[in-house]
């Protein structure tokens, strides 16, 4: 049985239940209060005789009269006889006996010899009884009356109920088989698109938001898989790419050592130096490999608070101690703090000096300017080399720009792509231009960390 048609029935039921619950209860305070009535009719009858054995018929006879009660009276003598003085619209089809009138004379009550009849008797004295009867029919029919109107009542809400609560479960049960049908596609491949609408109760929303919660962890997830296997299919390819020369140099010097065994001491010498510079290539290689590897899966690392200003200072008097025929223009602003690793932000401004190094002429120029920039730190540094022949696209992992930055050169290519991943990493940015100086200008931006107090 479905989902929707097993609700309905339960809604049915549930109204059902609670109207006829209803009804019986104002059917049941309806007939009491019939009852009340009647009881108190005939208990005002008898205790207007009360008191008074030669007077007490005609009181009782009077007072049924000045109230114009619908009651039986009758008398049963002591020899069993009976004397009907007042019949009611209903009268007694069954002669009251001694026993009966003795059984009611303490208060109102319904006899079995008498059914379908309240009854409270008198004494009036010589052995002789009143006994005074109200018919309950009338208080029957009525509550039959009102126990079909309930019934019906109860019959006609149940069906409302039904009707409302089938619009409401539908509109409810279509949302969710629209989520349904939606998380079922992206369980079987299908391309992450718009949520469904959450038209609906509060917990067809609350549904939604946690599935709408859950495809979004799962997607992230996903990216990240992703992401962290391209990242290996990368390295591996960067790494087989890049370390197959220096193999193939090593290997091509090692079977020359070994095979030619008079060789010189000038060429065995040759060759080792030639194999020392492709070792060290090698490790440098895979150094920054292993950066570039860190720095991909620095976001989920724990970030410090750096001292930019500080660190880019210490590098630059490391570099004018180590170059000091060159002229360096420094400009720093005190205090600019960013959140990141105080290694990585080391190794970006040692490879932006190595680069000037390597690639400029000694006497050239370097200008280096440090400085806030709303919530971000702006750090530019120019030199007046011979620049580049294309600006402002971001490096490329192995990218030699022409042919002095060749292998020769000691450059790997990786240099200039390891700024833009530490820039980039730490939600900041790197771009290359045209600087003033006649070279190459590089800026970087990293945002300003917020500083406790």
């Amino acid at each position: 049985m479905r989902l929707a048609t097993r609700l309905t029935l339960l809604i049915a039921a549930v109204t059902l239940l609670v109207a006829l619950s209803v009804g019986w209860f104002a059917i049941s305070m309806s007939s009491r209060a019939q009852f009340g009535s009647l009881n108190d009719a005939i208990n005002t009858v008898v205790d207007s005789g009360q008191g008074n054995h030669l007077t007490a018929l005609t009181n009782a006879l009077y007072s049924l009269q000045q109230n114009s009660y619908d009651l039986n009276l009758d008398v049963v003598f002591a020899s069993g006889a009976v004397s009907q003085i007042n019949t009611a619209s209903i009268p007694l089809k069954t002669r009251p006996t001694l026993g009966d009138v003795r059984s009611s004379l303490a208060g109102v009550t319904s006899l079995a010899h008498l059914p379908g009849f309240e009854v409270r008797s008198l004494n009036i004295g010589d052995g002789d009884f009143l006994l005074v009867a109200g018919s309950t029919l009338a208080i029957r029919r009525q509550n039959q009356h009102l126990a079909l109107g309930v019934g019906a009542a109860s019959l006609a809400i149940a069906l409302l109920g039904v009707m409302i609560g089938r619009v409401v479960i539908r509109r409810d049960l279509r949302v969710m088989e629209r989520l349904i049908t939606y998380a079922g596609g992206l369980a079987n491949g299908a391309a992450v698109t718009d949520m469904p609408s959450g038209e609906g109760s509060l917990e067809i929303q609350e549904l939604r938001s946690a599935l709408v919660v859950m495809v979004e962890a799962l997607h992230r997830r996903i990216e990240l898989e992703t992401k962290s296997a391209n990242t290996m299919q990368e390295f591996i390819d960067d790494a087989s790419h890049e370390l197959r020369t220096p193999l193939t140099v090593l290997k091509g010097y090692n079977e020359l050592l070994s095979t030619q065994a008079t060789t010189s001491p000038e060429q065995h010498q040759r060759a080792l130096d030639r194999m020392s510079r492709e070792i060290a290539r090698m490790e440098s290689l895979v150094g920054d490999l292993l950066l570039i590897a860190q720095l991909r899966e620095l976001p989920s690392r724990e970030l410090e608070v750096v001292n930019l200003s500080a660190a880019v200072g210490a590098r630059l008097d490391d570099f004018s101690s180590e170059h000091p025929e060159r002229t360096v223009d420094v400009e720093l602003e005190e205090g600019l703090r960013v959140r990141g690793r105080e290694d990585f932000l080391e190794r970006l401004i040692v490879n932006a000096l190595t680069n000037i190094t390597r690639h400029t002429d000694r006497h050239d120029e370097v200008r280096v300017r440090l400085a806030a920039r709303g919530a971000r730190a702006e750090l530019t540094i120019e030199d007046a080399g011979p620049g580049l022949p294309v600006y402002g696209e971001r490096p490329q992992r192995f990218q030699r720009y022409d042919d002095s930055r060749s292998r020769d050169t000691g450059g790997s290519g990786l240099g200039m792509s390891i700024m833009a991943d530490v820039a980039e990493s730490m939600g900041g940015t790197f771009t290359t231009r045209a600087s003033s100086l006649g070279g190459l200008a590089i800026d970087i931006t990293l945002p300003l960390a917020a500083v406790r107090p």
